[in-house]
């Protein structure tokens, strides 16, 4: 669904180079005259916050690695060398370590944006798929870069997730010594680390050509949920919004340097400014906020292995999800009862980071027991029961229907072929 391409170069150079490589007009239908809805809110800006926070921890990370030494004996030094007689190198660490925080501040917004107006269902699952496994690499990547400083929580946080996996069956001693270069997290375990955390983002952002690529396919799902059905549904993209995503890039970006100079170790641990010591372990080990409520979910099941199974299956549930809603009405906007549940998720998934943070003992143990498993009935059987019991609302006849009525309070006919209040499924 990309619009076509009314590039058309006047310079000699240009149009020789388009004629032969058209990757200006393949640019410009795409992301120029690329038809969007035009009801988009500022929810759909997150997009485009996360390819600019993928480009700058590309960038900083590359930087950081021009000094860093990849060694036990010299990770944790190369680090205070870093913020100490760098130019400019505390903020090029802060930038990037606090950067992989707004990315995932970022993303976890997108995914509960596409859970609340439905983005993941028909003819968006691949979208939707490619998008989780883009999440699945942004958590491996950032805890291999969590490794590298060799600070106390690195170092022991390292030892407990990669102990998860001697719990698989026949082969997880096997993996587990792979992944460790030998019989305990060491120098190996480091190197292998940093080329893997080197590697990653690239391969993220080859993931997330196929996600742009996914998405100019179907186009766009908006707020309605409504299939675009004239071109009076639709405007280009630049510059109605190339212009609502800078601003809200320019505010998150804001949001972001307040962490940068202000509180840049306020999302960090204080043991990891201590350098790593297998000798003695930290009173209470807990990974980064971001993987607080997987980390929840993992200790809610008294099993190793059971645990283990449970805090992956809390993800790969996700690539089942446009199966596993059955209403035929996307938008949360006119599906009253699942608006209730989903706001339900949305604080459990919160309690869920804070339980994660606690340690391991009674209540919170209880409660991430209660937690966890509201959190797989959200998925495997309040979504599926829903399609079949929820009354909707009547659905917009086109989306510029909607935006009329919005405006000036006009009328919604409801459109033919789409669930009625009354109709049940």
């Amino acid at each position: 669904m990309s619009g076509h391409s009314t590039y058309s170069p006047q310079n000699p150079v240009l149009k020789w180079f388009e004629s032969r490589l058209p990757i200006i007009g393949l640019v410009h239908s795409s992301f120029v005259a690329y038809p969007t809805p035009r009801n988009l809110n500022y929810w759909w800006t997150f997009g485009g916050i996360l390819a600019i926070m993928l480009m700058v921890q590309i960038v900083t990370g590359v930087i950081l690695v021009m000094h860093y030494t990849p060694h036990v004996d010299m990770a944790f030094n190369s680090v205070e060398h870093i913020m100490r007689d760098v130019n400019l190198g505390w903020m090029i660490r802060y930038m990037h370590a606090n950067g992989a925080s707004m990315f995932f501040v970022a993303v976890y917004i997108h995914i509960f944006r596409n859970l609340y107006y439905g983005s993941y269902k028909a003819p968006r699952e691949v979208l939707w798929i490619l998008g989780v496994i883009i999440f699945l690499l942004m958590m491996a990547t950032a805890f291999m870069g969590y490794v590298l400083p060799w600070g106390q929580m690195s170092l022991w946080g390292a030892t407990v997730i990669t102990n998860l996996f001697s719990a698989i069956p026949f082969v997880g001693e096997a993996v587990t010594t792979w992944l460790w270069g030998g019989f305990a997290v060491d120098n190996p375990t480091l190197n292998r680390f940093f080329s893997l955390h080197y590697l990653l983002p690239f391969m993220i952002a080859g993931v997330v050509v196929l996600h742009i690529w996914a998405l100019h396919i179907p186009g766009n799902n908006n707020p309605t949920g409504v299939a675009v059905k004239s071109s009076s549904d639709t405007i280009p993209f630049n510059p109605y919004y190339t212009v609502k995503d800078g601003f809200a890039i320019v505010l998150f970006f804001m949001f972001f340097a307040w962490f940068i100079f202000y509180v840049p170790n306020f999302l960090g641990h204080a043991d990891n400014y201590i350098r790593g010591n297998p000798l003695q372990t930290p009173a209470h080990i807990v990974p980064e906020w971001y993987f607080l409520p997987f980390y929840a979910i993992l200790r809610a099941v008294p099993d190793k292995l059971g645990g283990v199974i449970a805090m992956f299956a809390a993800i790969v549930v996700l690539f089942f999800l446009p199966w596993l809603d059955t209403s035929k009405v996307r938008s949360t906007s006119y599906r009253p009862l699942y608006r209730q549940f989903f706001w339900v998720l949305v604080v459990v998934c919160l309690l869920l980071g804070y339980v994660g943070g606690k340690p391991a003992e009674p209540p919170y143990i209880l409660i991430g027991r209660i937690l966890t498993v509201y959190y797989f009935a959200h998925f495997l059987i309040i979504l599926p029961l829903l399609g079949f019991f929820e009354k909707t609302k009547p659905l917009p006849a086109s989306i510029t229907e909607a935006v009329l009525a919005k405006t000036h309070g006009a009328p919604v006919v409801p459109a033919h072929g789409v669930a009625q209040p009354e109709r049940q499924g």
